[in-house]
Parts: C-alpha cells; sequence; structure tokens
C-alpha cells in the first residue's frame, strides 16, 4: 500500500514539475509529451551562416535530442544488419564535445522498415537516471555520468517495421509501450531496479506500436493515454488497469495525441478523420464520448499533431498542414508546405516549427487564417534525413539529422 501511495505523490510532483517553465527537455516530445515549450525567446530566422554550433555524431539514428541542463543524450547504433551495435551518448552542450558512449548491446539488427532506423526511440531523463528503449535490444538505464544502473531483456519485437515508441519516466515508474505484430503490452518498470511494477496486455496488432504515452489529469483522475492500431485508450498510470478505449477509423496509431480544453486530440496514421475524444469514461467509449470528427485526405501522417490556443495543426507525410478549429473540429485552413515530413512539429512562443526530412523548417503562426512566419533551411548533405523532431531548450533549437547534430540560437545560459 505504502508503494502504491509513493508512486501516486510522484506522479503529481512530476506533473508539477513538467508545467513549469522549464527549461529541460526530457522526454519525446518535451516536458508533457505534447511538443510545446514555454521559452518565449526561441529564434524564428535563421541560415548555416548563423547556426550556433554542429557536430558529426559517432552513431547513426532517428531519436529526438533529449536535454537536461548541460546535456544532451541521443541514441544511435554504429555496425551493419549482421552486427548492430546500439549506443546511447551523451553531448555537453557548451562545449559540443561527446561526453560519454556506452554500447548497450549487440546483435543481428531486426527488419526495419526503409524509413526507419535501429535507434528510433528518444531517450527519458528525470536528471538523476537516463533510460532507453531499443525494441530487440533491450531497455537500459544509466544515471546522468553514463554509470549503467540496469538493462533488460524484453524478448523479440516481430515484424518488418522496427519499433519506435519512446519510453516515460512518471515519479518512480519507466513506461515502455511494447506494441509488437501478436504478443502486445504496456510495462511498467522500478526506474532504481528495473523490475516490473505493472504488465497489461494489449490488443494483438498486425504490425506493431510506435506511439508514445502522454499522462493527462482529468477533472476526477490520471490517466495514462495511449495511441494504437486500432484506437486511443486509456489506462490508471498506478496499476496499468484498463479504463477506456475509443476505437480509431483507420489504421497505424503511429501519432502521439494532444490534450487540452478537456479533450484528447487523435490522428489515426493511415488515412482517415482526426478525432477529438472527452477522456474519464469506463469501457468502450467511441459512441459516447468521442466529441467530434473530421476527415482527412491528404495522406499518410506520421508526424504527431500540436495544439496552439484553439487551432489543432495536423500535417501529413506530403507536406500537407491542415488547421482545425479544437473545439469543433471545423477545418480553419489547408496548405502545402512542400517537402516531406516524418517529424513531430514542436510549438515556442506560440508558433508552430515543422522540420522537413531535407532539413527545411517552417515556422507557422496557427489560428484562423495560415500564416508562414519564416522559412529556414540547414543545408546538409542529401546523404541526411531529418527524421528526429526537434528539442527546445533555454532560448535554443536542436535538429537531428541521422548523422549530425546541429543547434540554432545564441542561448539565454
Amino acid at each position: 500500500m505504502l508503494h502504491r501511495v509513493l508512486i501516486c505523490l510522484s506522479l503529481f510532483v512530476s506533473l508539477a514539475i513538467a508545467d513549469g517553465p522549464d527549461s529541460n527537455w526530457p522526454r519525446f516530445r518535451g516536458p508533457n509529451g505534447t511538443g510545446v515549450s514555454a521559452d518565449m525567446h526561441v529564434p524564428t530566422k535563421w541560415s548555416n551562416d548563423t547556426l550556433a554550433w554542429s557536430i558529426e555524431l559517432p552513431v547513426s539514428g532517428h531519436s529526438s535530442p533529449i536535454i537536461w541542463g548541460e546535456k544532451i543524450l541521443l541514441t544511435g547504433t554504429t555496425g551493419s544488419d549482421e552486427s548492430v551495435r546500439r549506443h546511447v551518448i551523451c553531448v555537453d552542450r557548451p562545449t559540443h564535445k561527446v561526453l560519454w558512449n556506452k554500447s548497450v548491446a549487440e546483435g543481428a539488427g531486426e527488419k526495419l522498415h526503409q524509413m526507419n532506423s535501429w535507434a528510433t526511440p528518444s531517450c527519458v531523463t528525470d536528471g538523476e537516471l537516463v533510460v532507453a528503449f531499443f525494441g530487440d535490444g533491450g531497455l537500459h538505464c544509466f544515471d546522468m555520468d553514463g554509470n549503467e544502473k540496469w538493462s533488460r531483456d524484453l524478448g523479440r519485437f516481430p515484424g518488418a517495421w522496427g519499433v519506435g515508441a519512446s519510453p516515460v519516466i512518471l515519479g518512480d515508474m519507466v513506461i515502455q509501450n511494447c506494441d509488437a505484430m501478436g504478443d502486445s503490452y504496456l510495462l511498467a518498470v522500478d526506474k532504481n531496479t528495473g523490475k516490473n511494477i505493472w504488465k497489461t496486455p494489449r490488443r494483438a496488432t498486425p504490425r506493431g506500436g510506435w506511439s508514445t504515452p502522454i499522462l493527462i489529469e482529468t477533472k476526477d483522475r490520471q490517466e495514462l493515454v495511449l495511441n494504437g492500431e486500432f484506437g486511443v485508450q486509456g489506462y490508471d498510470p498506478k496499476t496499468g488497469k484498463d479504463l477506456w478505449y475509443c476505437k480509431s477509423f483507420n489504421g497505424r496509431g503511429t501519432p502521439t495525441p494532444v490534450w487540452g480544453h478537456g479533450m484528447l486530440f487523435v490522428v489515426n496514421g493511415k488515412p482517415g478523420d482526426v478525432y477529438s475524444v472527452k477522456p474519464g469514461g469506463s469501457g468502450d467509449v467511441t459512441a459516447s464520448r468521442m466529441v467530434w470528427h473530421s476527415g482527412r485526405n491528404g495522406g499518410r501522417d506520421l508526424p504527431s499533431p500540436v495544439l496552439v490556443s484553439d487551432c489543432l495543426v495536423v500535417i501529413s507525410m506530403n507536406g500537407i498542414a491542415t488547421g482545425y478549429k479544437a473545439t469543433s473540429g471545423a477545418e480553419l485552413w489547408k496548405t502545402r508546405l512542400g517537402g516531406n515530413y516524418s517529424a513531430s512539429p514542436v510549438v515556442a512562443n506560440g508558433l508552430v516549427y515543422a522540420t522537413a526530412e531535407d532539413g527545411t523548417i517552417n515556422v507557422i503562426k496557427p489560428g484562423g487564417e495560415f500564416a508562414l512566419v519564416s522559412k529556414n533551411r540547414i543545408d546538409a548533405p542529401a546523404s541526411e534525413s531529418f527524421r528526429s523532431s526537434a528539442a527546445i531548450s533555454s532560448g535554443q533549437l536542436f535538429f537531428r539529422s541521422n548523422t549530425h547534430l546541429y543547434c540554432v540560437g545564441e542561448g539565454s545560459r
């Protein structure tokens, strides 16, 4: 009983910290997992001549940069198909040097989609520990100096797609989405020992799972929300109990939902309706708690949506950006940005930063009408692909290609 109480208290503390104007970017999509930064001093225009710095990384991969203080944390791999080495690395922000580089698993690389990598899930940190997930390569924990704390082999993740779901830390728990072809489950382990706290089965999926859970606070309770192949689902974060389920309009369920106005906003992945769900229900809530749904016919959706005030922004893989009125689902505007998009956009000072695979970053002012603030470009060779989501910290933007890390802005440190 005491253990459960401590977990509950820790969850409330973690939420309070995440809601503050923190300069850290501790997990995939930032403090709350919604891509939004409280930073008010992020640059909106730059060029290669005005980059703060850039470095070639000793590893390759698509995981997004994670930042705590002066440390930037990334995953990556070296080697080839028959002998893949998974790594967790730490880059020193002031000097741009690699502080430590830890190899955590070696073996034949599992099958991947051509757009995926063996190091796509992002790290998560609480300033004390760093946790990284590599699917077949396991779940691993280090302290901030790179000393290994524990390591877990979670078995195989079969399929031809690879993994993409990032771990999250909630109080004293690490939560990991372990969707795979067949045996799919959501797992909570003790962050200090790696031992199981709870394990909840999920609906079997024909492909796998790539979405990362977020924690939300409703009027009556906390809910851990996770998108999936067939719909979005709410869980009790303390016990893993399945609370509710809302069926989607199409498959994949890759994008992470966003939360605001008392509603969750969910994008399928494959072409189909974007929809909103009021959490707090029980059982199948498809008919009872879906607030609205609006058709999407602009192609596949890999990037997660972002919410800015009353405008929900969704960007398709082929670069069509659409703004929806969050409270009703009405389409406000639609425009073609140009290029292809895998990375989820991020938000700072009410502006949306959308990164294309070729290193073009569109800065958008969303609202009742579309407004392009600026279009910037990191002039990288064609061999570099920008499929990682940007990180925001202390007046700076961090963009990761498959081989390099770039920093934009003078910063406020």
